[in-house]
């Protein structure tokens, strides 16, 4: 049995998530009624890039462990590092490796909110649907069924009660309003969330079947309040472009990515194409390694030169020429007139 029993970094989808202790005592939750986890094959939630990316990344040992770290004691882990380093691609291998469904994506931007990702509400076409409906409640007011107008965000859904851990990832947290990593420590933190909307229509409407993030399903909602029963695997990344608070860095796991080595890189290479790379793409290896010190360099700029330089018929004096354009640092111009 390997050192962690969880997650491996084997890339080999296994049953490890049942091995999974017990939480700590100040982590355990208990929401309830328990859900199952939707189908992987969900096209909703799904891509071939987002498969190919599962399938091909190649978790370090340090990877490993502080993965198997967040899991373990029911805790969000934030992934930094410059781009190109796999930091999205993590969440889908481990999602694939321990079936946990199709992954939840937020994407933040500098108008995120907390409240964007635990649900959407639209009042206007719940008050076009009250107006358009003969249906009246026992004190006269139109039914207009507010779960017809309520979606759960990617947060929302993953803190449901799901029997297993749900996937989530919060993607550049660090390009975020300054307030929203507070904002989220609280929900973190408990586990759990209300919606207004819901609580307000509890008495008429105690149990309310909303609508979810990445599915064509609806889930009970009882009492306009949301616990997770499995705490899930949330990653957060970060370019690095910012600091965070304490408060909010002493609730996370920190995994620290670095540009791969020599012998890590040459492990993704052969995990993408499928094959020992070639001369000429251990000659770009190499050359994308002196480089990397210089500036920013991302491994799908590596990926995307040995790919063309398989696929084409050029000689080596202009595959360098193309390797050296599509490898500049990033935020730099290719020079147009390279050729």
């Amino acid at each position: 049995m390997p050192l962690w029993p969880v997650y491996t970094g084997t890339s080999e989808p296994h049953d490890g998530i049942s091995r999974l202790p017990p939480p700590p005592p100040w982590r355990a939750f208990e929401g309830t009624p328990v859900l199952g986890l939707p189908q992987d094959g969900d096209g909703a939630a799904t891509s071939p890039d987002r498969t190919h990316r599962a399938e091909t990344y190649r978790a370090t040992p340090q990877t490993v462990q502080l993965v198997n770290a967040a899991l373990y004691l029911r805790r969000p882990l934030l992934v930094t590092g410059p781009p190109g380093t796999g930091k999205s691609s993590l969440v889908y291998a481990v999602a694939r490796e321990l079936r946990l469904g199709p992954v939840l994506r937020w994407n933040v931007t500098s108008r995120s909110t907390l409240h964007d990702g635990l649900y959407q509400y639209d009042p206007l076409s719940r008050l076009y649907a009250a107006r358009q409906s003969p249906a009246r409640t026992a004190d006269g007011t139109p039914e207009t069924g507010i779960e017809d107008h309520l979606r759960l965000g990617p947060l929302g859904t993953a803190l449901l009660p799901y029997a297993r851990p749900r996937a989530l990832l919060i993607d550049e947290i660090d390009k975020s309003d300054l307030d929203l990593p507070n904002d989220l420590l609280n929900v973190l933190e408990e586990g759990q969330y209300e919606i207004p909307e819901l609580v307000r229509t509890a008495r008429r409407t105690p149990t309310a079947e909303v609508m979810i993030d990445g599915a064509d399903e609806r889930v009970p909602v009882a009492g306009g309040r949301v616990r997770c029963r499995a705490f899930p695997f949330v990653v957060l990344t970060s370019n690095g472009e910012r600091e965070f608070p304490p408060a909010f860095l002493r609730r996370c796991v920190t995994l620290r990515l670095r540009q791969p080595e020599d012998g890590h890189l040459a492990a993704i290479v052969r995990a993408h194409f499928d094959e020992e790379p070639d001369a000429y793409a251990q000659t770009l290896i190499t050359r994308f390694l002196s480089r990397v010190g210089g500036g920013d360099l991302a491994t799908d700029q590596l990926l995307n030169a040995i790919y063309l330089a398989r696929s084409s018929d050029l000689g080596t004096e202009s595959l360098d020429e193309l390797a050296e354009q599509l490898m500049p640092y990033l935020g730099e111009t290719p020079q147009a007139d390279a050729f």
